[in-house]
C-alpha cells in the first residue's frame, strides 16, 4: 500500500470517527422525518395540480357539449324555416365539437387515473410518515434514556474511583497515625526508663534535688519497714504522721554494759 493511500485511509478514519462523536442520532432522525414531509408535501401539491387540470377540462367538456346543444337547435329552427345549408352547418360545426369532446373526455379519463395514483401514493406515503414519527420520537427517547443512564453510570464510576482513593488515603492516614501512635509510646517508655532525657521539660536544680530526697525518703521507710517485720525497731510513721520529718534513729545500747568485771575502764 502505498503512502499516499495509507494517509488518505488515516484522514478518512479519523474523520469518521470524529463525525460519528459529533453526530446526535436525535437530529438525524429529525432531519430525515423533515425530508419525508417535504417529499409528501410534494406529492400533495402534485395531486392538487392534476385534480385541477382535471376540473379544467371537465369545465371544457361541459362548455362544447354547451355549444353542441345549442348548434343542434339552430340546426333544427333552420331546418324548420327551409334552410336546409343552415342546419348542415351547424351539425358540422357540432360534430367537430363533438370530436373535440371525445379527445378531452380522454384527457380527462387518464387525469383522472394520474390522480388517483398519486392520491394512493399520498396515502401510503402518509402513513409511512406518521410510522416513521412514531419510531423516531420511541427511538428518541430510547436514546435520551440510554444517555442519561450512560451519564449516571459515569458518574458512579467516577465517584466508585475518586472513592477508592479516598480509601487508599484513609488507609495511609491511619497507618501513619498507628505509627505515630507507638512512636509516642515508645519514647515515653524509653523516657520513663531513664534511656532518654526529656529535653522538652522545663526541670533545675532544685526540682531534681527535689525529687532525690524524695526518692530517698521513700528508701529510708521502706527500710525502717524491714526492721520492724524483724523486730528491730518498730513501725515507721507515715510521711504524713510525721509531718514530712525523717524519723528518729532509735540509741543504740551502750557497749559499757556488756563489759566483763575487771576489764580497762
Amino acid at each position: 500500500m502505498s503512502v499516499m493511500k495509507r494517509l488518505s485511509m488515516i484522514f478518512k478514519s479519523k474523520a469518521n470517527k470524529a463525525l460519528d462523536k459529533m453526530e446526535d442520532p436525535r437530529e438525524t432522525l429529525d432531519y430525515s422525518y423533515q425530508r419525508q414531509l417535504d417529499l409528501l408535501q410534494k406529492v400533495r401539491r402534485g395531486v392538487a395540480d392534476v385534480a385541477t387540470s382535471r376540473k379544467r377540462v371537465e369545465l371544457q367538456i361541459n362548455q362544447l357539449e354547451q355549444q353542441g346543444a345549442r348548434l343542434e337547435e339552430q340546426g333544427r329552427k333552420a331546418l324548420t324555416v327551409g334552410r336546409e345549408d343552415l342546419a348542415r352547418e351547424a351539425l358540422t360545426r357540432r360534430s367537430g365539437l363533438q370530436s373535440q369532446i371525445a379527445d378531452l373526455r380522454v384527457q380527462h379519463d387518464n387525469l383522472q387515473s394520474e390522480e388517483e395514483k398519486l392520491t394512493t401514493a399520498s396515502h401510503r406515503l402518509q402513513a409511512k410518515v406518521d410510522a416513521f414519527r412514531t419510531k423516531k420520537e420511541t427511538i428518541k427517547a430510547t436514546y435520551t434514556a440510554a444517555e442519561a443512564q450512560t451519564r449516571i453510570n459515569e458518574a458512579f464510576t467516577g465517584i466508585s474511583e475518586e472513592m477508592g482513593d479516598v480509601g487508599l488515603a484513609i488507609q495511609r492516614a491511619e497507618d501513619k497515625t498507628a505509627q505515630m501512635q507507638a512512636r509516642a509510646g515508645a519514647i515515653d517508655e524509653l523516657l520513663a526508663s531513664g534511656a532518654l532525657e526529656d529535653f522538652t521539660g522545663k526541670r533545675d536544680d532544685i526540682q531534681a534535688e527535689l525529687d532525690r530526697v524524695g526518692a530517698g525518703n521513700d528508701i529510708e521507710l521502706e527500710l525502717q519497714r524491714m526492721r520492724a517485720e524483724l523486730g528491730q525497731a518498730p513501725a515507721p510513721k507515715s510521711a504524713i504522721e510525721s509531718g514530712g520529718q525523717q524519723p528518729q534513729q532509735q540509741p543504740q545500747p551502750s557497749t559499757q554494759q556488756y563489759r566483763q568485771p575487771g576489764e580497762g575502764q
